[in-house]
């Protein structure tokens, strides 16, 4: 094995040089020699992202139908459907839960409502924008087809942010360059070819009505938006949802409009060369548009200096044969999360590639997408997110005092307005209340401590001010529980019978005590009621020297050995505070050798890798990172597959990267070497820039 690129495996060594990063980033640049539906690649910015076929934009849709859609979504890009005739989307009606003897209602059910519950659900969704292709025609006259394009030649240049594609059409050679501005949300392109000069082969762009579903498109309902163009600029409306795209060609390139949603591009003359660049706005929000040039440029000066800053790892030199696919996950993974997770909004599960969950973004796995951002060095991609907790702290705060609890309660799937959408899961779980308490936490240590207590001062205190009102005081037991009514992070649990969760147990003392030292930090006192909570709450639940996914759990593992194994999240992902490492130790074992891990989901792994790292049990760690089952499965492109109709999977990547710091540079408290997660044989891990986890 070669010797690793830059140093000791110690943290605040010197930063590696550009050219030692960019070696090891350009070994894994992903590269296509065929068509592969699952394989399309994309260009963003965390605002905004492109996603393309093996030509370099969107010109065989069709063909990935099965697969990874192609799509071009943005952050603000969001459409409903008009709400049917007769219906309001305040009347609901709430299914009632006995809690403690009171009835807390919680959006679970559609009975006599279904078309409300769905349209609830379904609405916001988002919006692929537009599909820019190339327009092929054939010697013959007829389009060109996929299988008509051979010798595809395909790379994205990691370093720069480009896009370089190559094929033949009928042995004519196409070159096609693709990339996305940083700051505008906007791509630029140039095609090259004699098939430019000869008229076979120009620029489509081409736009659908908006649609839940994965690929946000709806191509069979042209009446129901427009697209005017003015000169350069398409101005498009959808229901109450209204756009700008506006196209800058060089070299006086022409946009004729051929149909109601369809607009094609040519060059002016005989030239070869189409070049140009298309920026996307909400409705007063129009910049100027750089030229294609222009955008190449600052693409890759954006991407140059996003490799050369934050955290580095290096795996070259580990004479174990997984190494290089390791090293290809955190590379890619940094990339899609850069691109995907690092936007002004939290992102869905599938980012801004196409849509799960009608483009809805849930917020407990907020964590999973954008922790890692703190660190590895990259803490404002983390901060960018932040502030829709503030946004929708009003809306947080009045569904708490609904259902009778103090302080402001977090949704769990929901788009930019903070509206819970119903579901007969997901408003019961309660495991994302403290994550805005963790994230304000790495601000305040890791950036601006200062300015971090001003600005989430109010998330913190009324996260925990949630937290402990909804902790009941069980007289009889003399503890505070959690629940009835409550879904763990493990979600195949039925509400009614569950209660005291091992996670959110320790994550609720957890938050707790961090939200204790806010209000110190503030020059307040210790609120009173926190501490007793703390002080009383219920014990991690265990039997058979195992601990359980929640108190009431019927049996051990053997009836609900699927979903995510979140008890292991308790220490791990959190500290522990409560764990009994023995105890955790047998549980991690049991879940290694009972767990259905092929019913298990893609931030699983990584969860899984954390716990097994803090118990120094760094073989298992690493196995569990690249355990070989279908849901821990990386594709070409770096993303995570899960299952048909969920073909990327973004909390994977996320929560591997966090994985990573977790065991390249230790956690507080731990072991005062070099990649404490790591095994000593057979791994040389080379390391800079990323900060032990909490």
């Amino acid at each position: 094995m070669s010797a690793p690129l830059w140093g000791a495996p110690l943290l605040g060594v010197t930063a590696p040089g550009a050219q030692e990063r960019k070696a090891t980033i350009g070994r894994h640049d992903p590269k296509l020699q065929s068509l592969d539906p699952m394989a399309p690649l994309s260009v963003g910015n965390g605002e905004f992202a492109f996603t393309a076929d093996i030509t370099g934009l969107q010109s065989f849709p069709a063909a990935y139908a099965e697969g990874i859609p192609l799509c071009t979504q943005s952050q603000w890009g969001w459409h409903s459907v008009p709400l049917p005739a007769g219906l309001d989307p305040n009347a609901l009606r709430m299914t009632e839960y006995e809690t403690h003897g009171r009835m807390v209602g919680y959006p679970t059910r559609g009975d006599g409502q279904q078309q409300l519950f769905n349209w609830l659900r379904e609405n916001p969704h988002r919006l692929n924008l537009a599909r820019i292709g190339l327009r092929m025609t054939k010697r013959d006259g007829k389009p060109a087809a996929a299988a008509d394009v051979k010798a595809v030649d395909q790379r994205l240049d990691l370093w720069s942010g480009m896009l370089h594609s190559q094929f033949e059409l009928e042995g004519k050679a196409v070159r096609v360059q693709t990339a996305c501005h940083p700051a505008i949300d906007g791509i630029a392109f140039c095609v090259e070819s004699e098939l430019v000069a000869s008229g076979a082969l120009a620029v489509e762009i081409e736009f659908p009505y908006g649609s839940p579903d994965v690929a946000a498109s709806n191509w069979k309902a042209a009446d129901r938006h427009k697209s005017v163009l003015r000169n350069l600029v398409i101005e498009r409306t959808l229901d109450e949802t209204a756009y700008t795209v506006v196209v800058v060609p060089a070299a006086g390139a022409r946009l004729k409009q051929e149909a109601a949603h369809r607009f094609v591009l040519r060059p002016h003359g005989s030239g070869a060369r189409l070049e140009a660049s298309v920026g996307f706005f909400n409705q007063g929000h129009v910049q100027k548009v750089p030229a294609a040039a222009e955008i190449f440029r600052a693409s890759a000066a954006h991407w140059e200096k996003f490799w050369t800053s934050g955290g580095a790892i290096d795996l070259s030199a580990s004479s174990d044969a997984r190494w290089k696919e390791l090293e290809r996950r955190i590379v890619l993974s940094q990339y899609l999360t850069a691109i995907q997770c690092a936007g002004s909004l939290p992102p869905q599960e599938t980012g801004l590639t196409c849509n799960s969950w009608y483009g809805k973004f849930h917020l407990e796995m907020h964590w999973w997408h954008a922790v890692h951002f703190a660190y590895w060095g990259r803490l404002p991609l983390l901060e960018r997110s932040l502030h829709y907790y503030r946004d929708i702290l009003p809306s947080a705060q009045a569904w708490a005092a609904k259902q009778g609890y103090a302080g402001a309660r977090w949704p769990k799937m929901t788009a930019k307005d903070g509206r819970d959408s119903p579901s007969n899961i997901g408003p019961l779980l309660i495991w994302q209340q403290p994550h805005p308490i963790y994230y304000a936490e790495l601000c305040r240590r890791f950036g601006d401590a200062p300015g971090s207590l001003r600005r989430y001062k109010d998330i913190v205190l009324q996260s925990a001010e949630f937290m402990a009102s909804f902790a009941y005081l069980d007289a009889k037991r003399g503890e505070y529980v959690l629940g009835p009514p409550v879904i763990p992070a493990q979600e195949n649990h039925p509400p009614k019978e569950t209660w005291n969760p091992t996670y959110e147990l320790e994550y609720w003392r957890w938050g707790l005590e961090i939200a204790q030292k806010w209000r110190v930090a503030l020059g307040m006192p210790r609120e009173g009621k926190w501490d007793d909570v703390i002080a009383k709450l219920s014990k991690l639940p265990a039997r058979d020297g195992v601990y359980l996914a929640h108190e009431n759990c019927p049996q051990t593992y053997t009836e609900r050995n699927r979903d995510h194994p979140s008890m292991l999240g308790a220490l791990g992902v959190l500290p522990g505070v409560m764990v009994d490492r023995e105890t955790m130790r047998r549980t991690l074992r049991k879940v290694m050798k009972e767990w259905r891990w092929a019913d298990t989901w893609g931030w699983d792994y990584p969860m899984a890798a954390m716990t097994a790292a803090r118990l120094g049990e760094r073989e298992m760690a690493v196995d569990l990172l690249l355990l070989d089952t279908p849901k821990n499965r990386y594709l070409p492109n770096g993303h995570n597959y899960q299952r048909k109709g969920l073909h990327l999977y973004l909390p994977g990547n996320g929560g591997l990267l966090a994985a990573i710091a977790c065991m390249a540079a230790g956690w507080e408290g731990g072991p005062a070497e070099a990649a404490p997660g790591f095994p000593k044989s057979g791994w040389k891990v080379a390391s800079t820039g990323l900060r032990p986890v909490l």
